[in-house]
């Protein structure tokens, strides 16, 4: 019985609860709609404030308080995990208040929402760069803000990203047997990305991508590209001398040698 009276009571409190905040929804009072929303902001209850927020802002946006309510705006998108509503907000309210006391913190969660909101290395990086340049835009306007480091650590993270972005773009081409488009990918990648932790691999995959090219050229092809293929041979040795790839590196080096030496195919097959 005590438990039956319980459960009724609770029910009685939320639906007050809920009739008072649709009153305060329709009410003219906007001092009171702006004491209620610090309050639900404070408490957490972050659908309510926004909801509140979107009524009462344009009544404030030239007031002293304009900026603690833009503030509380874009906190509590982020605190809904909405990064895109709350990255659009902390942008627009860098440019309004680019000296105001939130100023540092904004341009952090700006790129803060770029960060959660980018996705899995195989998919477009474009958040990923937007990323990086917000991070590092606010480590060169706050060089002392604490969170410098964990800037830095995140753009690691992105960049990180990125490579294996590149990476897997141009193993791709490879994975198609598009070995042209291959060695075209590959090359820009290596460039790109010196420090890649796929350098090694990539630079095995550009090799035989242009090994196998050459072997499938026209003939009157075949001696130029079998030529670009023992170049690139030298360069991976000297590179990588004791490589995984050796066994495989040193069959692409036998068969070209034998090639270059000869003038003929190694294959009949002559379909580029």
């Amino acid at each position: 019985m005590r438990f039956r009276f319980y459960i009724v009571l609770i029910i009685l409190v939320l639906v007050s609860s809920c009739g008072e905040y649709e009153k305060l929804l329709k009410s003219t009072d906007f001092d009171l709609k702006k004491a209620k929303t610090k309050e639900y902001y404070d408490a957490g209850q972050y659908v309510k404030t926004t909801e509140l927020l979107t009524q009462i802002l344009p009544r404030f946006r030239a007031t002293e308080e304009a900026e603690e309510l833009n503030w509380m705006n874009a906190q509590s998108y982020y605190g809904m995990k909405d990064y895109y509503m709350a990255g659009s907000y902390f942008k627009s309210f860098i440019d309004q208040f680019p000296f105001g006391k939130h100023a540092e913190e904004a341009n952090f969660m700006a790129a803060m929402c770029d960060y959660n909101i980018a996705p899995r290395s195989e998919l477009d990086q474009e958040n990923s760069r937007n990323a990086i340049e917000g991070f590092n835009f606010f480590m060169n306007r706050f060089p002392g803000s604490p969170k410098i480091e964990e800037s830095r650590r995140l753009v690691k993270e992105l960049e990180e990203k990125l490579v294996e972005k590149s990476y897997l773009s141009a193993k791709l081409y490879y994975d198609m047997k598009q070995y042209k488009a291959a060695v075209v990918a590959l090359n820009n990648s290596l460039k790109e990305y010196a420090d890649s932790k796929f350098r090694e691999e990539m630079m095995f995959l550009k090799l035989n991508s242009l090994f196998l090219y050459s072997e499938n050229s026209l003939a009157n092809k075949q001696k130029e590209r079998y030529q670009s293929t023992l170049d690139d041979f030298y360069s991976f040795m000297e590179e990588f001398p004791e490589s995984q790839y050796s066994k495989d590196v040193n069959d692409i080096f036998q068969k070209t040698n034998r090639y270059l030496k000869a003038g003929i195919p190694d294959s009949g097959v002559n379909n580029q």
